[in-house]
């Protein structure tokens, strides 16, 4: 391990790293509110976290009132807190990603700090500040980026503990098994997983298996528990299929399976990663030890263990997510850290002595920042699959206790938009939908109502309850926008994206919806 933190010729010294970081961090928390929800994911994670906080059930997360157990519930307690704090926002519920992202980079600082010289620390984590990966990354409500943060703080601990000396930093090592905790609680079983492979990947090829036996495992082992076992006993006390359901159907039954969404090539997370850490990734080529090095070792401070370390972390869990038939762009975030390390070495090579290295910098940071920032404005006034328009009709017009419901589709932002305090009734045919419906909208509620059917068979009802609710007053209706609603409701609004019915005479009926297909495909009984 390297301990000279002096850097060396052709560093800048003077590199306002904290004062840069701030200001990419206050662009990440205003290019959050730029935005609505994004739908599936925002729509989805967001309503289970303010359905976490207006309900007061802080023990299970629930889709339309729902029990929804494709993840444990971390993110969702860490987001309806911020909610309490700053309101039931889209910028609220983006604050736990940003803080994720937040926590990545200052881990990776202070660890490189620790494992090379101020110099390269600084430039890593600015390189990985300043990158699609974190100004994306940071800003989308769902679980990659905070279990991201857990994954490389666990292995960053326990990497800093071993090669602390003949014995472990008994401290980090605790903390690698909290954080290890940590991504247990949020995303389930590659939490300890993914930096259980890396670690146990480098420790052998490192040797370092005799300070493995000194760890702290005892007392690590016991705060593990005590932070990551309470949520899991209780929550599988009440409902006995959920360790099955959550590791067994939705993360070992993902892992393996052929029928779910997104399927992707080996290609896919190689062009990702490229992607993410642009223009960064150009440098990575360099941060190989050349054959014939004419520059002194001590200039390109990074000793073995630790290159070996980033190499292993990135490759480990590259292989990892390529296995997979189904790949999101997200899951592969972990291995941002250790690729920033080896970006900026591949810097230290390249660049310094040259006239204006520095001035270079600061103008390829501003290609991903500048690419963020149009993206972000593009998507944000792009509303399409959105239900904005209606829900701020509903959110204005609808009065307490009046029932909504959603025929044709299900609108994942309405509830959070419109402020419901109570569950969307679902019209389908949801007996034929169970040996038909793929990976998509309809298994997700039907599964979460089979964890509690009478509540189900509130909230999922059949197209004959249509007719029933029509002939009376004070219900309302949301359909995708090329489907008619049944006979008997009125429209009120036809939103870009979903149309906006009442029960009852609030509006003619729209006569351009005449001929469009139902709402339902599967019979009305």
């Amino acid at each position: 391990m390297t301990s000279d933190p002096s850097p060396g010729p052709g560093r800048n010294t003077s590199l306002p790293f904290w004062r840069w970081l701030a200001l990419l961090l206050a662009l990440l928390l205003v290019l959050a509110a730029l935005r609505p929800l994004s739908v599936p994911d925002e729509g989805r994670y967001a309503e289970i976290s303010r359905w976490m906080l207006v309900s007061g059930d802080w023990l299970v997360p629930r889709l339309d009132g729902l029990p929804f157990f494709h993840k444990p519930p971390l993110m969702h307690w860490l987001q309806a807190g911020a909610m309490a704090a700053f309101g039931a926002t889209p910028w609220a519920a983006r604050l736990v990603p940003a803080a994720a992202a937040l926590l990545m980079v200052c881990g990776l600082y202070l660890a490189a700090r620790r494992l090379t010289t101020a110099a390269l620390a600084r430039r890593a984590a600015l390189m990985l500040a300043a990158s699609g990966a974190f100004l994306i990354g940071g800003q989308y409500v769902n679980h990659d980026m905070l279990v991201a943060a857990f994954i490389a703080s666990t292995i960053w601990c326990f990497a800093l503990s071993l090669l602390h000396g003949e014995r472990p930093h008994a401290t980090l090592a605790r903390a690698g098994f909290a954080f290890g905790a940590l991504g247990l609680l949020t995303k389930g079983l590659i939490g300890v997983a993914l930096p259980g492979l890396v670690l146990l990947a480098w420790i052998s090829w490192t040797r370092q298996w005799r300070k493995v036996l000194r760890l702290p495992w005892v007392s690590g082992l016991l705060l593990f528990a005590l932070l990551a076992l309470p949520w899991f006993v209780l929550a599988g006390e009440r409902y006995p299929g959920l360790w099955n359901y959550l590791f067994g159907v939705q993360q070992f039954g993902r892992y393996t399976g052929t029928t779910f969404n997104n399927r992707h090539g080996e290609w896919f997370y190689p062009v990702v990663l490229a992607v993410m850490l642009l223009p960064w990734t150009f440098f990575i080529p360099f941060s190989a030890p050349a054959r014939n090095q004419t520059v002194p070792n001590a200039f390109i401070p990074i000793a073995g263990p630790v290159r070996s370390l980033c190499w292993i972390w990135l490759l480990a869990i590259l292989l990892f997510f390529s296995i997979p038939a189904s790949k999101l762009t997200g899951y592969i975030l972990p291995v941002l850290p250790p690729l920033a390390l080896l970006a900026a070495l591949g810097w230290e090579r390249v660049m310094p002595g040259r006239r204006h290295a520095e001035r270079w910098f600061a103008l390829l940071a501003l290609v991903p920042v500048g690419g963020v920032l149009v993206l972000t404005i593009t998507v944000g006034l792009n509303h399409r699959m959105l239900s904005i328009d209606v829900a701020a009709t509903l959110a204005a017009e609808r009065k307490p206790g009046e029932p909504v419901y959603a025929c044709g589709g299900y609108p994942y932002d309405l509830p959070f938009t419109a402020r419901l305090r109570q569950p969307i009734i679902v019209v389908q045919d949801w007996p034929g939908l169970r040996a038909s419906a793929s990976d998509n909208w309809q298994r997700e509620l039907f599964e979460a109502g089979d964890f509690e059917p009478d509540t189900a068979r509130a909230i999922l009802q059949r197209p004959g309850r249509l007719k029933t609710a029509a002939q009376h007053g004070g219900a309302w209706l949301v359909t995708p926008a090329r489907t008619s609603a049944p006979p008997g409701w009125k429209k009120v609004q036809q939103g870009e994206s979903w149309s906006l019915y009442a029960s009852g005479a609030k509006g003619p009926v729209a006569a351009e919806n005449e001929g469009l297909p139902r709402c339902y495909g599967h019979g009305e009984e």
